[in-house]
């Protein structure tokens, strides 16, 4: 009987920092995740080069210890497919002996900057099966494999609170992420289940980068990933359902109450211009 806690979007950015964090966590015995059993972590990622080198550094932190260990698994989590492919690996691996998933972090996604005219429809559709239909798929694949005491961690954003011009359909995919983990929240809560949504502002990853298409390298005023993150699992171990690390973010995220859904998106649209390069 063994431990897993599984990560997607785990190759680089705040995937790769949660996993950094909970294999320190847990060979110092610090993590509300792991116990007497052995723990493994799952990175879930589709570069099978970054995996690989994720792999390499969590296994130096790791060393000859016996607590953990890190098994890479690349392939697309978006869409109908990717959710097969995870319900394979579970099956599989529950063919080989009986575990529980103690953390799984839905961290997989990415944005598209610009006027929904101006950006590929493909590319929004990518997007919202990754961000949606890849996301809730893996919620319902684990859970058979959850139990008291288990955590779901998914990545949204301080975008989902209000609709953003230039930036709608992520904003709308972490609209639904947000809406979605409140729910399945209250319905795991009699369950022993924790289930909570992840909402940074700008944090200083590669987002911007592909959210702009090159044209912008690094995003504006983003905070520090390792706090980011730190202060998440600090948050989730206690069963917090939103999660917004920075006073300024809990202030936009609450003023957001007060301003007309239709009236934030134009003033986004007009004002909160997002550089990028058509395709």
């Amino acid at each position: 009987m063994k431990n897993l806690i599984i990560i997607t979007g785990a190759s680089s950015g705040l995937g790769l920092e949660f996993a950094r964090q909970l294999v320190k966590s847990i060979l110092e015995g610090k993590s509300k995740w792991s116990d007497e059993k052995t723990s493994e972590l799952w990175l879930i990622a589709r570069s099978v080069s970054k995996l690989t080198e994720s792999k390499k550094e969590l296994d130096l932190i790791i060393g000859d210890s016996k607590k953990i260990s890190v098994q890479a698994h690349a392939f697309d989590a978006s869409g109908i497919g990717g959710t097969r492919t995870f319900e394979n690996l579970l099956t599989a691996e529950k063919a080989a002996g009986d575990f529980t998933i103690k953390l799984l972090v839905n961290n997989a996604g990415f944005g598209t900057y610009g006027p929904f005219k101006d950006t590929p429809a493909e590319k929004e559709l990518e997007m919202t099966d990754l961000n949606v239909t890849g996301l809730t798929g893996f919620c319902a694949s684990a859970l058979p494999y959850l139990e008291r005491g288990s955590t779901i961690i998914n990545t949204a954003s301080l975008a989902a609170f209000l609709p953003l011009g230039n930036f709608a359909v992520y904003a709308a995919t972490k609209a639904y992420v947000l809406s979605f983990s409140a729910a399945l929240a209250a319905e795991l809560k009699d369950f022993g289940i924790d289930v909570c949504a992840l909402c940074p502002g700008s944090v200083s990853t590669n987002f911007a980068n592909v959210a702009s298409n090159g044209a912008r390298k690094e995003v504006l005023h983003g905070k520090d990933p390792v706090k980011v993150v730190a202060h998440c699992l600090e948050k989730a171990a206690k069963g917090k359902r939103i999660i917004l690390w920075s006073a300024q973010w809990k202030f936009t995220a609450f003023m957001s109450r007060f301003i007309g859904r239709y009236f934030g998106a134009r003033m986004t649209y007009k004002y909160a211009k997002r550089p990028y390069k058509s395709e």
